[in-house]
């Protein structure tokens, strides 16, 4: 008789499983309350318990971990020695092991959960079990997810010959190793947290969201993952309401329009991007006035673009959405006569990010290389009026400072070298990703589609020459804010006062590479 050994925390399905199973002549071993669930279901299940002759102890802490559940696993059945070692100590072989585990990451990040409460959701012999007949799996079919339920039933198919099952069972294996290792990276990152920021082996435990259809380009193919561990407000949170499936770059453009709006809580922003950069960004209490400066900054990029709004977008803003073609369009909710609007264009994907933007946490960035990966803190660099120094001759106003502040968030999020427009509450224009920031400096210009004269300028890093500005003078430009330490601040500075500009330095850059 095949036997199968069942311990899952999660019942979902369990039943139509275990159902199954027990048609096809297979003896259920079971514990906890996992057996009650079976033996409720009418299935006649036997105790690990009783099976072992061993209780369980320290309050559940200790259920499977026995030579006869080992051994069962383990024992190769082609292996003479192994299966005459089952025959004399009188063991179960033990062909299919259903295990999903303890629910660590749920608890972590269960608000009320104490560190009690979390060390208890670590899962011992659940892991074990799942390793255990992973590395078997030439002999034995171990699931770890409900969602595999049906690829264990197909190894009844009289159909499918041997080498069939074995690759099923070998892909069951390596899923189940996957899981533990994403569980285990979960663990490790709860436990690790006080101490080494950059330990020696970095873990990381994503799990898939969904395939997408292909990459940066129809050539590469690609997938959606998603950290169990992140609560934050974000794409990979967010619910797609309508639309076609998201692309890969819809996701970074996404990414990168919903981090520029949530760095404005304090008013309602609209933001279009464009290839990972901003092509508009605008703040007023009007949400409409905030789409129409946004878009007005560069309306030839607004087309075909991504855009995110940090408050519930209003039927009168989708209607002015919906005059131009966009591709996905984020914020934390849709009115009903906004979603009606915005729904009849067919393919316009639609994600609601929550009622609220919660407050981003310090986690780590993570970026790949060939044969490698860069880690990084997040850019969580913030600035206020008291952090800023004002070094020209001419001093700021209040609006002034508020200017500068506004185009300073801005140039985070522009690919380096960045040079942005703006005036109080909106993007003039914006200059991105160039090799040298004079040219950068000449496309913001180039770009504005409204007067730059009295504008507020804005670079991510220092500038080595005083040629920006010469030319941010010619063009008008009232006051710059940059964050100063060049070897040529003081040429830098002395072209400020020759030229009557209002200059700021952050002591802080913002490269985006």
């Amino acid at each position: 008789m095949k036997t199968a050994l069942i311990s899952v925390y999660d019942k979902t399905g369990l039943e139509d499983l275990a159902t199954f199973l027990h048609k096809q002549g297979v003896q259920l071993l079971s514990t906890g309350g996992t057996l009650k669930f079976l033996r409720d279901c009418g299935l006649p299940a036997l105790s690990v318990a009783d099976y072992t002759e061993q209780p369980e102890i320290l309050d559940g802490r200790v259920k499977t971990l026995h030579p006869k559940i080992f051994g069962g696993i383990l024992a190769r059945r082609a292996n003479p020695a192994d299966m005459t070692t089952l025959a004399d100590a009188k063991m179960a072989a033990i062909d299919y092991v259903i295990v999903t585990l303890y629910p660590f990451v749920e608890t972590m990040k269960s608000a009320s959960a104490t560190e009690s409460d979390i060390i208890e959701k670590i899962d011992i012999g659940g892991v074990s079990l799942l390793r255990a007949a992973a590395k078997n799996f030439r002999d034995v079919a171990v699931v770890a997810q409900q969602s595999d339920y049906e690829a264990l039933k197909s190894l009844f198919d009289s159909s499918l010959d041997d080498n069939a099952k074995l690759s099923i069972r070998k892909h069951l294996a390596a899923k189940a190793i996957a899981h533990t290792s994403a569980y285990d990276a979960a663990i490790t990152s709860w436990l690790g947290k006080d101490f080494e920021p950059y330990p020696d082996t970095f873990s990381v435990g994503f799990s898939k969201l969904q395939d997408l259809r292909y990459g940066e380009n129809p050539h590469q193919s690609a997938a959606f993952y998603r950290d169990p561990l992140c609560s934050e407000t974000c794409v990979a949170n967010a619910k797609q309401l309508h639309g076609k499936e998201l692309s890969y770059n819809n996701i970074l453009d996404l990414d990168a329009a919903l981090e520029i709006a949530r760095s404005f809580p304090e008013i309602p922003t609209v933001v279009i991007v464009k290839h990972n950069n901003p092509c508009g960004v605008a703040c007023s209490e009007d949400l409409v006035e905030a789409w129409n400066a946004a878009r007005a900054c560069d309306p030839t990029s607004a087309y075909g673009g991504i855009t995110a709004v940090n408050r519930p977008v209003t039927a009168a803003l989708a209607e002015k959405m919906a005059e131009i073609f966009l591709e996905a369009i984020i914020a934390p909710s849709f009115e009903p006569d906004a979603l009606a609007i915005l729904e009849k264009k067919k393919n316009l994907r639609l994600l609601d990010c929550g009622g609220a933007f919660t407050a981003p946490n310090n986690q780590k960035m993570v970026r790949s290389v060939i044969g490698g990966a860069l880690v990084q803190d997040r850019d969580m660099g913030r600035l206020t009026r008291d952090d800023l120094k004002v070094v020209s001759k001419a001093q700021p106003t209040e609006e002034d400072l508020q200017g500068l502040l506004f185009a300073w968030k801005i140039a985070k999020f522009v690919k380096s070298n960045a040079i942005i427009y703006t005036n109080k509450n909106a993007t003039i224009g914006i200059g991105a990703g160039q090799m040298s920031r004079i040219d950068s400096t000449k496309i913001a210009a180039t770009k504005a589609q409204s007067p730059v004269r009295g504008a507020y300028m804005a670079s991510d890093a220092f500038f080595p020459f005083r040629d920006n500005v010469d030319l941010a003078a010619d063009i008008g430009i009232k006051a710059i804010i940059s964050p100063g330490g060049s070897i040529r601040d003081e040429e830098v500075l002395a072209a400020a006062d020759e030229h009557g500009i209002i200059m700021v330095f952050t002591g802080m850059r913002h490269f985006r590479h």
